[in-house]
């Protein structure tokens, strides 16, 4: 693995991020799918340019049917492999039995352990044996993103090299490039989820309301993040 984060004019491609990432990674590199529209966009895009990336995907248990419709079509038309990784059966158990189906509603320590269980944990395993993973994250997304730098080292996973190619797209641009690339996109898009977690966790927003205000609705918005990304 490569110690240098190469250097990057603001005006780098999300293209040129990820094979400037690749390149200093040296090692193997997958995406983190949650199969947003900004992860199906990564994925026509490193698949155009022959990128040798894998994609990995976390089930937390609690996901949309919708959200599984998307990964069979991506699967189908892209024909590639994603590794699923689960929450452990135990921890979960132990969680429902004690705290109820519900019971990140009740507090933000509550909720932080549901996302430990069912997603930080498993994204530990997934990034095992990696140089580098890529995320669909964008600075206007959230304002605990604006800090993000398009290839960074992600500290609290061994320094693995993280990597964020449409980090100055904005969700026009993301949206455009789908519409012309007739990609395939969560049917929930349309009913109002400009983001899509859990289905417990997420709803739809209102017109005018910011595009994070379905996630976690009920905290403030510089908590509303699962602990993948924390810094």
């Amino acid at each position: 693995m490569s110690n240098e984060i190469p250097q990057l004019s603001e005006s780098s491609t999300p293209q040129e991020i990820m094979k400037a990432g690749l390149a200093s990674a040296q090692g193997p590199v997958k995406l983190a799918c949650s199969f947003s529209v900004e992860d199906i966009v990564i994925i026509d895009m490193a698949k155009e340019l022959g990128l040798p990336i894998g994609i990995f995907a976390l089930d937390t248990g609690r996901l949309n049917e919708e959200t599984y419709e998307v990964a069979d079509a991506i699967v189908e038309r892209y024909r590639l492999q994603i590794d699923w990784y689960f929450p452990r059966h135990e921890a979960v158990q132990q969680l429902e039995r004690e705290k109820g189906l519900f019971s990140f509603r009740e507090s933000l320590a509550n909720r932080h352990e549901c996302c430990h269980i069912r997603k930080v944990e498993p994204l530990g395993r997934a990034l095992q044996g990696l140089a580098g993973w890529i995320t669909g994250l964008r600075r206007e997304q959230s304002v605990t993103r604006t800090s993000l730098a398009p290839i960074e080292r992600d500290e609290l996973n061994n320094g693995v090299l993280k990597i964020n190619p449409l980090l100055e797209w904005s969700e026009q641009q993301v949206w455009d490039y789908a519409k012309e690339k007739r990609l395939p996109v969560n049917r929930l898009h349309s009913h109002g989820y400009p983001s899509i977690g859990c289905a417990p966790c997420t709803r739809a927003v209102a017109p005018g309301e910011h595009p994070r205000a379905g996630r976690w609705w009920w905290e403030n918005p510089e908590q509303k993040e699962c602990g993948l990304h924390k810094r």
